[in-house]
């Protein structure tokens, strides 16, 4: 059975694609991660202890559920409905009662001045249709911390997916070989991401674009969303942004 590929603008809210894809992308060694990342996030945002904490676009609570391990308040928002079932379900298993996962739409969702801390990682920005809702994104987190609150960002910069490129990779993950294409779109605006699932005689295709953000550009944009303090660094112990950078992790502030 052939699934043929689809670039839809809102394909991330297609249940379909996690339901297929969601395995690969969060494996056993990326939740074996949550733990540290949670915790080195905590000392880079110097919040207190139980302080609560939004995990905006949390997938299947990763990084929520390691949080609340560590005594914090946390909620965690998703447009995939499946990953929030799955992550209350988790919750419920390790027997965590500081959780709540609600199903919305990061370009809407709010609570006004709740949170001391909000979090959007594994780069789960930049793939609404228009650099204007990825802004309706930063402003809602904006207003959703409370005075002094802090927001720490990780996604791939453009100076990373430009330095690191290439058009294409296969690996075994899960039983299934995958493969993917990868290809730049306009000025280095995107990146088109394609990958191919092979299992057996069953074969998924699928494609979707991420807007990329250089350090500079993301930067203004939080400006713009009414962010002050804006930093960045190399990797969540806090190393530079330079041209051995890992990844880009930003921290901001609301004054």
């Amino acid at each position: 059975m052939n699934k043929s590929s689809f670039c839809g603008r809102e394909w991330f809210s297609d249940h379909s694609f996690w339901e297929n894809y969601a395995a690969l992308l969060f494996d056993k060694e990326r939740w074996e991660e949550a733990p540290g990342t949670a915790a080195s996030i905590i000392a880079m945002a110097g919040i207190a202890k139980n302080s609560p904490i939004l995990d905006m676009c949390c997938g299947p609570g990763r990084h929520a559920l390691a949080l609340a391990e560590m005594a914090y308040k946390v909620v965690g928002v998703d447009i995939t409905e499946a990953f929030i079932v799955a992550a209350r379900d988790s919750a419920d298993a390790m027997g965590l009662k500081n959780t709540e996962f609600i199903n919305a739409d990061a370009r809407t969702w709010k609570r006004p001045g709740a949170f001391n801390l909000a979090i959007n990682l594994f780069t789960s920005f930049g793939y609404f249709g228009s650099m204007d809702e990825d802004l309706q994104m930063l402003k809602r987190l904006n207003e959703s911390l409370a005075h002094g609150g802090v927001l720490v960002m990780e996604l791939k910069g453009k100076e990373i997916a430009a330095r690191d490129f290439m058009d294409g990779e296969w690996f075994e993950r899960g039983g299934k070989t995958v493969l993917t294409q990868f290809e730049v779109q306009g000025a280095w605006e995107a990146i088109k991401h394609r990958w191919i699932i092979m299992d057996g005689m069953h074969r998924i295709d699928r494609c979707w674009i991420q807007r990329l953000y250089s350090a500079q550009e993301l930067k203004t944009l939080l400006e713009y969303a009414g962010f002050k303090n804006i930093s960045f660094f190399g990797s969540f112990d806090g190393s530079p942004y330079n041209q051995e950078a890992f990844t880009m992790v930003a921290r901001a502030e609301k004054l």
